[in-house]
């Protein structure tokens, strides 16, 4: 095949790059597997398709399989995206602990490390014990093993989408306009991506968890702190910002003020969130009122959310009147959502839904009670599948983000005629 100096053929440079990040998208989302399903999802003819086709497959971006042909007895070749063109570092972090990995093309976890972490630590040492991770992570590689192609990371707070830097996270001090992409593009001498951690969960979610094949998706985290990812039509809605979803900071009622960690009184997470259960929860071991917490902050000298969740389990009444309290709260505020958004499934995800089912029963039922028929006529709502089957959500999040914007077309323009994208860190700018 003769291939031209930017190694697609057959159509103007503009057509050309267009015509393969649509091929591209569609064989990597699964929407197609053959050239007769490209010709008609892309309108492209037979010999406009396979100039691009041949040209992906020498940059080993497609793949073809199968006997060939396409005849009455015979099967079409199926085309696959080539996952295994390049690397993805990966990784996520929570207010308590830390994910790392190395993962490929199309999201698949190959290697990973998880430890505690405390976010509040500060980004020097966070950052730094990240990248002594990947270093970890990329020398059990093989020598043949492709190259870096990019760095995706999700924090537990808002984030410039656009810099990669987070701004006044409520959780993270020291973090306040950190260039933490920046950071490790450099290091790593590849494109980076940093993103709130809910964006990054929602985006796992719909590639691999629960919500796959959705197209309206709202992920909901209820940890530490409360934040929501917002998917429309299949792709993340940021906002202008990268502020959207920040769901933890909105006002509700309360009988006594509450003063939340990012200096206002009553949001939803100073109210409902992990930090909220701890504190009242401690409040109810210190005046005697639960006998189950009393015995465990005399045990251990402190009160932690899942020390809530274990004496709901034993039926300690106040126990379940907290987290049912935190039910109804959240389900309260994604009623609004539900009605002013219309999604089809609503994931529940974080530590205090993974604690158990209470939550989870009094979001569905508050959220049921309160939202308008149409709206929740076909609404599924449920728990996130993180960790079933080992399944880490975060990390695989955090690949298709990375992997989203260097498929999108104008980072193909730039790096597909040179064949790849690694160590092209002027990607970045184009998000």
């Amino acid at each position: 095949m003769s291939v031209g100096q930017d190694g697609v053929t057959g159509l103007s440079a503009g057509e050309r790059i267009n015509d393969a990040a649509r091929l591209l998208d569609l064989v990597r989302t699964g929407r197609t597997t053959t050239r007769r399903e490209l010709s008609r999802h892309s309108g492209l003819g037979r010999k406009a398709l396979s100039t691009l086709v041949a040209a992906l497959v020498d940059r080993r971006l497609l793949a073809e399989e199968g006997p060939g042909g396409s005849t009455a007895s015979r099967t079409p070749r199926e085309l696959r995206f080539g996952s295994g063109a390049g690397t993805l570092l990966v990784a996520q972090f929570g207010a308590t602990g830390l994910s790392a990995g190395i993962a490929d093309l199309d999201g698949r976890i190959l290697r990973r490390h998880h430890e505690p972490h405390l976010i509040s630590a500060g980004p020097e040492a966070a950052l730094a014990r990240l990248e002594e991770l990947f270093e970890r992570l990329l020398d059990g590689l093989t020598a043949q093993a492709p190259p870096v192609w990019g760095v995706g990371v999700g924090l537990p707070g808002p984030v410039e989408f656009r810099m990669g830097r987070p701004v006044a996270p409520p959780i993270m001090p020291g973090w306040d306009g950190y260039p933490v992409r920046d950071r490790l593009a450099a290091r790593f001498r590849a494109p980076a991506w940093v993103d709130n951690d809910v964006n990054v969960l929602a985006l796992g979610e719909l590639h691999s968890g629960v919500a796959r094949g959705e197209q309206d998706v709202v992920y909901v985290k209820i940890g530490t702190g409360i934040g929501a990812g917002l998917l429309t039509g299949g792709r993340l809605h940021r906002g202008a910002r990268g502020a959207a979803g920040d769901v933890g900071h909105i006002g509700v009622r309360s009988e006594k003020p509450v003063v939340c960690r990012c200096g206002r009184y009553d949001c939803l997470e100073a109210l409902a969130g992990g930090v909220a259960l701890a504190r009242e929860g401690a409040a109810a071991a210190r005046d005697g009122s639960s006998l189950f917490l009393a015995a465990r902050l005399d045990e251990r000298g402190n009160i932690e959310a899942r020390d809530v969740a274990d004496a709901a389990h034993a039926g300690d009444p106040v126990a379940i009147a907290l987290l049912t309290r935190s039910g109804q709260l959240v389900g309260e505020m994604l009623s609004t959502v539900v009605n002013f958004y219309n999604p089809t499934v609503i994931v529940l995800g974080g530590g205090v839904v993974a604690a158990g089912d209470l939550v989870l029963a009094t979001v569905r039922r508050t959220l049921y009670e309160r939202s308008l028929p149409l709206a929740t006529r076909d609404l599924r709502i449920l728990r996130s599948a993180d960790g079933v089957n080992g399944l880490d959500i975060g990390l695989v999040g955090a690949a298709r983000m990375v992997a989203d914007e260097l498929f999108s077309t104008p980072a193909l323009a730039r790096w597909l005629p040179v064949g790849s994208p690694a160590g092209r860190l002027e990607l970045t700018d184009l998000t």
